[in-house]
């Protein structure tokens, strides 16, 4: 029997799997008393905003050309002062030779805005990318200073380790916001980026540490004997070899941080879950909101999963 032959019946079964798991939450959601309103969320995505064009003067409407669907507007004030503004022709409200008030509005300019849910989803993009950038320098050295022979520096990641792994991270969100934000003057959006390093930064010495300490003594050994100083040793021997062991749980560690970024909409900033939760407020679709939020947060991190994915299979084929 080939291996085709062996693995279709498993196939067949993870298919009925599905299938059965997919008609159980069919029949829950029908029995629920809920009337479901998808036709609210694509306005979340984008939407199409029209901006009133108002002029900043008292004057009189000099000239108007229409060029298609767009019209220049010129309006002259009384000391001689000019300016031009573009409106579509289909919302223009003026004449030539009309005289017009300070705030007046010409016309409307449309154009496609990202909505709440994108703008949330770039919030936390921005905020997670900068507090994984800094969680790995904060990790790296404090996984070094835990393998150092120094006393003092593997005291000092271990009592930082184990102070972050130990607390959790909504409330040390709570401590960076509400106490070093006002003791330093601190945003919000510094407060929440440093609470989410210090709290990556821990398990990422963790695996930093781990990663080191499964490479052979021999190597270190073999390093220093041709010369080269500790320092020298750890990053061009060492570190390298210890990156591609670490790769995965460290991938791991980044997703996990951008679900974990959820929680400084606790303090106020407008991320993917605080966006959501304000649609919600509007909206009262529930369910569908929830439901959108957590597959854009599923997309993320499965397209950071595929990445790494690949620098997997091209680091191994230098193995």
């Amino acid at each position: 029997m080939n291996t085709a032959e062996r693995v279709w019946p498993w196939k067949v079964l993870l298919a009925f799997i599905l299938i059965l798991t997919a008609a159980g939450t069919w029949g829950a959601v029908k029995k629920i008393d809920y009337h479901w309103r998808w036709y609210r969320v694509p306005q979340y995505f984008f939407y199409h905003a029209e901006d009133a064009q108002k002029i900043p003067f008292d004057g009189t409407v000099s000239t108007i050309v229409t060029d298609g669907k767009m019209a220049t507007v010129t309006l002259t004030s009384e000391d001689s002062q000019v300016v031009t503004e573009k409106v579509e022709t289909e919302s223009l409200k003026v004449s030539e030779g009309e005289s017009l008030f300070e705030g007046d509005t010409v016309g409307f300019v449309s154009q496609w805005r990202l909505g709440p849910l994108m703008n949330g989803l770039w919030t936390t993009m921005w905020l997670s990318a900068i507090a994984s950038v800094f969680a790995l320098i904060l990790g790296l050295v404090a996984g070094l200073a835990k393998v150092s022979k120094n006393y003092t520096l593997r005291g000092l990641a271990m009592i930082y380790v184990e102070c972050i792994r130990g607390t959790p991270l909504l409330v040390q969100i709570f401590i960076a916001y509400f106490f070093l934000g006002t003791v330093f003057n601190l945003s919000r959006n510094v407060c929440g980026v440093g609470a989410l390093a210090l709290f990556a930064g821990a398990y990422v010495a963790e695996i930093v540490r781990a990663g080191i300490q499964a490479i052979p003594p021999g190597q270190t050994e073999a390093a220093r004997s041709l010369g080269m100083t500790m320092p020298q040793t750890m990053m061009d021997i060492i570190l390298p070899q210890a990156f591609k062991k670490i790769l995965p749980p460290l991938s791991g560690q980044f997703i996990s941080l951008i679900k974990d970024s959820s929680l400084v909409s606790v303090i106020a900033i407008t991320d993917l879950t605080k966006s959501g939760r304000e649609i919600i407020t509007s909206t009262f679709a529930t369910f569908e909101v929830w439901l959108v939020v957590a597959a854009m947060y599923l997309l993320v991190t499965s397209l950071l999963s595929q990445i790494v994915f690949y620098m997997e299979r091209r680091l191994a084929v230098s193995d």
